[in-house]
């Protein structure tokens, strides 16, 4: 591989050149140089040409790729292509990395080492989310992501953690290695990186395509959510040494999930798995269940995997039932203790929290000071789910006075304990009473009846 220089300049396809000004990483492919082009610095990710199968193909794909543009601003998508030099080494112009953005590798490692310029040792620092929503929303933005990329009619490739970059505080994401995405249907010789591949990749039987994207997704989001491998149970580390041969057996022709309702072969060993055995724990009955459908029946069958809409809903539930408790206990509503009217109580401290029920929604969304609502709520057949439309908030003039403000451009009516609706205009709100109606236009919610 040619290695570029500190201050080489590198053609670019129509015109100019990029100056080099400092090497940010390397990788399988190649290695990724910070440039300067146009006066804008960029990322410049450089090929080892001989680790890739057909050059000019795979170059061809990256071209088309630009010229379609990105499916949404979710993706670190190519921008300008080099020429090819004399040995046949090229690249392309991809943003940089904004700050902030938090690699998916040490997300899960909970840390990332760097260098200190001064003293040359690496230094350990703690790289975890701000918060459990900021989680369960970079969880739906990879899903949202991805469903974009299918809906253009391109796979991935190879999907695996080294995918993406995550800001920690906000949950919004950014998927890396483009270059990888091509046309549904068409392969450039990547099969993807063990234990995220679909097992049907692993025998070798099928190339990558957008169901065995499908497989590869449910991998990573189970790797976030549960922090270890799906796949990697007490069957698995019997192997001392995973070899080429085991790998094809554990991921490819005898799979078994750890939670496999029909396999106990293959459960999560304690004092290794322990992460997986807390938090499968944790999580909502539809979430488990929608992983054992995912690596049960979607093993076998692609067709049976689930869809990234599917996710979204799931995950959007997921978010909404997140409780911040006033004792400092933050968890999902199926962990605390729903009453009969139903409020949901704290079993650390008994604090009880409201409840209200969407019509769109087969189920009912805790309230507390602060939570949010969003277009996919409010909203008719939206799947926005970052548009904040509505707050719970305190009265300015009245302590402890809770009502919804309406934050979004539309006027609501609320029905009031006079059985007349009321207009909610765009800024103004309604208070937080017992048995109170809201029509958000088309889409009706309801105040359990005790709520105060």
């Amino acid at each position: 591989m040619v290695e570029l220089q500190i201050g080489q300049y590198i053609e670019m396809e129509y015109g100019g050149a990029a100056r080099v000004l400092r090497e940010l990483g390397s990788g399988g492919q190649g290695i990724v140089y910070l440039v300067e082009f146009n006066d804008q610095q960029y990322a410049l990710k450089w090929y080892d040409v001989d680790k890739i199968k057909n050059p000019a193909a795979f170059r061809k794909n990256i071209e088309n790729n630009i010229n379609d543009g990105a499916p949404s601003r979710k993706f670190l998508w190519p921008k300008y292509l080099t020429r090819p030099i004399e040995t046949g080494g090229f690249g392309y112009l991809m943003d940089v990395r904004p700050q902030g953005y938090e690699s998916f590798v040490d997300i899960l490692n909970t840390y990332k080492l760097d260098i200190d310029p001064l003293t040359g040792r690496a230094m350990k620092y703690p790289v975890q989310f701000k918060s459990l929503h900021a989680m369960v929303t970079a969880v739906i933005n990879i899903v949202t992501a991805f469903r974009q990329l299918h809906r253009a009619g391109k796979s991935y490739q190879d999907l695996n953690d080294g995918g993406f970059f995550i800001d920690i505080a906000t949950g919004d994401i950014l998927v890396c290695d483009c270059d990888n995405i091509a046309p549904d249907g068409e392969s450039f010789g990547i099969g993807g990186k063990p234990g995220y591949m679909a097992p049907e990749v692993v025998r070798g039987i099928e190339k990558p395509n957008v169901q065995t994207d499908k497989y590869s997704l449910a991998v990573v989001l189970f790797k976030l959510l549960f922090r270890g491998d799906p796949m990697e149970g007490e069957k698995v580390v019997k192997d001392i040494c995973l070899t080429e041969s085991s790998e094809l057996k554990h991921y490819g022709k005898d799979a078994v999930f750890v939670y496999d309702p029909d396999n106990a072969t293959n459960r999560p060993v304690r004092g290794i798995h322990d992460n997986v055995i807390k938090f499968w724990k944790i999580y909502p009955d539809y979430i488990r269940e929608a992983f054992i459908r995912s690596f049960t029946v979607g093993l076998e069958d692609p067709n049976k995997r689930i869809i990234e809409n599917e996710w979204q809903k799931l995950f959007i539930r997921l978010r909404a039932e997140i409780i911040p408790c006033t004792c400092g206990r933050t968890n999902f509503s199926s962990m605390f203790e729903e009453q009969s009217n139903h409020f949901y109580k704290c079993p650390r401290c008994g604090s009880e929290f409201a409840s209200i029920a969407f019509s769109n929604r087969d189920y009912r969304v805790p309230l507390y000071l602060g939570c949010r609502f969003y277009a996919c709520e409010t909203v008719m057949a939206s799947d926005d789910f970052l548009t904040v439309t509505g707050e719970l908030v305190e009265n300015k003039l009245k302590a402890n006075m809770l009502g919804i403000k309406n934050m979004s451009e539309q006027t609501w009516k609320a029905k009031m304990p006079d059985g007349k609706f009321y207009p909610v205009a765009p800024g103004k709100g309604f208070p937080l009473w017992s048995g109170i109606v809201v029509d958000f236009g088309g889409i009706t919610a309801q105040i359990n009846d005790d709520a105060q």
